[in-house]
Formats: C-alpha cells, sequence, structure tokens
C-alpha cells in the first residue's frame, strides 16, 4: 500500500515549545541548519527511490528560495506550513488568512506552480480552531493535514475521523483533510506516525502500527519528519523539562529509524496518496 511521507521543513528554533525562550523578532540570531539537513533528507529519499510531501515554513521559504527549487527539481511535492509558525488558535481568522496568502505567494513565486496542500504549525487545527478549515478552503487549497486525532497539551482533535474525510464547508471548493495518522488499541487512540513518537516508541512498535493499519484497516498511514530530527549536534535550546524531552529524545536515532522505514513500507506524496484512493483527480 502506498503510504504519505510528510516533511515540515522548519529549524530547531521554530518549534512551538521553544516560543517562551526564543522570541520571533529573534529568529535570524540563531545559527540556520534548516537548509544543510533538509538536503540529507533529500539526498536519503533519492537513495531509496522515495517522494514526500515537504510542507515549507513560508520564513524559511524567503530565505532559502533555492531550497524550494531543489526539492521541487528532485520530483517532491511542496505545500504551506504557514510563514511564521503560529499555531492558528492564538490568531483571528483575519491574522490567520492574511499569514496563509503570505506564506502562499512566497511558496509560489519560488516555485512557479500551484500549492495545493497545508499544515498547521504544531496541529493547531483544534475545536478551538475549526473556523480555519473554512478559510483553507475559501483560499483554494485541495487538503489539510493539520489534525491530530489524540489528546495533547498544544494540539488535537480526540474522537476526529481517522482516515480522510472530505470537510464540509461554505467554500466554493471541495477540502480534503488527511489525518495525522493513529492506532487504535484497547479503547485508546495512540499517536505512532513521527516526530517525537517515531523517536520515542521502538520501532518494531511503530512497524507493527502501520503494518495493522495498512493490512487490517486497509487504510493508507501518513507520518511526519522534520530536517532538524537527523541533526543530534543541534545546538541545546534552555526550555522546560517537558519541552526538552519533546524534542531532544532520541535524535541520534531518528535517521537509522527513517532508513528502516523507507526499507519497510512503500512511500509517496500526499496528491499521490490521494489520487491512489481516488480523492483526488
Amino acid at each position: 500500500m502506498l503510504n504519505a511521507l510528510t516533511i515540515d521543513v522548519e529549524d530547531y528554533y521554530h518549534v512551538s515549545g521553544f516560543e517562551s525562550s526564543i522570541r520571533f523578532e529573534d529568529w535570524d540570531r540563531y545559527e540556520s541548519r534548516v537548509e544543510r539537513n533538509t538536503q540529507r533528507l533529500l539526498d536519503l529519499l533519492d537513495t531509496y527511490r522515495t517522494k514526500a510531501t515537504f510542507f515549507i515554513l513560508g520564513w524559511v521559504a524567503e530565505r532559502h528560495p533555492h531550497l524550494v527549487r531543489t526539492i521541487q527539481a528532485r520530483g517532491h511535492e511542496l505545500a504551506s506550513h504557514g510563514y511564521a509558525h503560529r499555531r492558528i488558535y492564538t490568531q483571528t481568522p483575519e491574522e490567520f488568512r492574511q499569514e496563509t496568502r503570505h506564506a502562499i505567494r512566497i511558496l509560489e513565486d519560488a516555485s512557479g506552480q500551484r500549492i495545493f496542500g497545508y499544515r498547521a504549525a504544531s496541529y493547531s487545527i483544534t475545536r478551538a480552531s475549526l473556523w480555519a478549515l473554512d478559510i483553507l478552503q475559501e483560499e483554494g487549497f485541495t487538503y489539510d493535514s493539520s489534525i491530530f486525532p489524540i489528546h495533547h497539551d498544544r494540539y488535537g482533535i480526540p474522537g476526529y475521523q481517522r482516515f480522510c474525510p472530505v470537510v464540509a464547508g461554505h467554500g466554493g471548493n471541495r477540502l480534503l483533510e488527511f489525518p495525522i495518522s493513529t492506532l487504535r488499541l484497547a479503547g485508546s487512540t495512540l499517536p505512532i506516525a513521527g516526530g517525537g513518537y517515531f523517536r520515542f516508541f521502538p520501532y518494531a512498535f511503530i512497524h507493527w502500527a502501520i503494518t495493522h493499519i495498512n493490512a487490517r484497516e486497509h487504510q493508507p498511514a501518513l507520518v511526519y519528519f522534520h530536517p532538524w530530527e537527523i541533526d543530534p549536534g543541534q545546538p541545546r535550546i534552555q526550555a522546560s523539562a517537558l519541552s526538552r524531552f519533546r524534542h531532544y529524545v532520541n535524535l541520534e536515532k531518528t535517521e537509522q529509524r527513517l532508513v528502516h522505514l523507507l526499507r519497510d513500507f512503500t512511500f509517496g506524496t500526499v496528491l499521490a496518496v490521494l489520487k491512489d484512493r481516488g480523492l483526488f483527480e
């Protein structure tokens, strides 16, 4: 089965867990490692002949337009990760609309192509910000991949449909939601699809979970990574113990685990998976 591989292109100091330590206005003062780490991911994907969807932060695309064109030239899908990694529920609808338009303009100017997909910073389409789906629909997106159907202190919609519902709204375009993959086990919904969860759980469990989703539920999995997750030598940021744990746990194991994943499963872009499922023409 074709599964979706997604990369959130942001740097180590952009993550929401470090917001209390690093101001947006100071981002340019930090060492940028996003380009070299993304290049490493691109080389790895080439080795395993795998294509992915790259959700690129507008702030990154603005400073590294060549990186956008490199991702595009190597056959991957470009998608939007917003501009400044602001969680949606901290914005007004109009602020969100303007930031989204700004980020899309940067990506489309750099690539010369239409952008179909969107992912919110920190998966921040929650029950408090479901209005964002209407705006994405009105702005012409084909799909969103921002909803995590789990309990979490910063994101998540527990009980949300786990597999690609069509979002009803008043915009003129149909919007598909491709939630982050989860596993139903013993009455609970477990996050297994990437990021800190991929680094924390044993790989054997991740392998079993994706196999279960494919073989027993007959659905594609969607997994996600960040370029900074294959960079254990990145500078350490002073933050809360919980934020440090979430960010740094098992960074030294991520690249090898990703290699195992690419060997064990078949992956493609989000658009390729939607086409494979007959949800996109």
